[in-house]
Formats: C-alpha cells, sequence, structure tokens
C-alpha cells in the first residue's frame, strides 16, 4: 500500500513539472508543441538511465524506482498530449508540421533512451 502512495506522489510531481515546463517552453516557442517534445524526450532520458542503472548493478530501491519511474515520469511524459498536439495539426492541415511532430518525439525520444543507457554504463565503469 506503502508503495502506490509513493507512485502517487511521484504521478503528483510529475504531472505539475510536466505543466510547468511544457506551458514555459511553448510561451517560448508556441508555432509548434515544444513544450511536449521538450518533456518526452527528457523523461525517455531519465527512464533510460534509471533502467540501465538499475541493470548495470546501481542499488536503487525497488520503491524509489517506481516512485520514479512509474509516479514521476508517468505523470511527466506526455503521450497524451503528444497524440492530441499531432491530430490537431492534421486537423488544421498542417501536414509538414504534423509529420515534424511524430518524427521528433518518436526518433529523439528513442535517441534519448540510448543516451540515458550509455551515461548509465559510462557512469557503472
Amino acid at each position: 500500500m506503502l508503495n502506490i502512495l509513493y507512485i502517487g506522489v511521484g504521478g503528483f510531481i510529475g504531472a505539475v513539472s510536466r505543466f510547468l515546463l511544457s506551458r514555459y517552453i511553448n510561451n517560448l516557442l508556441p508555432s509548434f508543441p515544444f513544450g511536449t517534445l521538450t518533456v518526452n524526450i527528457l523523461g525517455s532520458f531519465i527512464l533510460g538511465f534509471i533502467i540501465y542503472s538499475v541493470s548495470l548493478g546501481r542499488n536503487i530501491s525497488p520503491e524509489m524506482r517506481d516512485f520514479i519511474t512509474i509516479g514521476m515520469l508517468g505523470g511527466f511524459t506526455t503521450m497524451s498530449a503528444f497524440a492530441y498536439e499531432s491530430f490537431r495539426l492534421m486537423e488544421l492541415n498542417q501536414m509538414m508540421l504534423f509529420a515534424l511532430n511524430i518524427t521528433l518525439n518518436v526518433f529523439l525520444c528513442i535517441a534519448a533512451v540510448y543516451a540515458g543507457k550509455e551515461l548509465a554504463v559510462m557512469i557503472a565503469k
């Protein structure tokens, strides 16, 4: 039961962090959903780093791992926002921005997981 509380608190922190960071970035660059892109890349990087750190022997308690990966990152990353914003670009017939948004989110987030893994490997040495 305590683990569920950790995940819930992490989700709260992640959701509020997503809202603040995404809103800040979107206010700076309003023509494209850079806020969502940023939180997706950052969340992917942190997830890759945490998961691969654990697999490389870093001692993180299961409660802390769940707090960060399920709670914070689950609340922080914004796949539903990404899907809506992509659909909205398509609906507005902004096909170049639609394709760019999907391409950047998918490939940069996969690259961020890889970068997180590489950082974890580098630190483990």
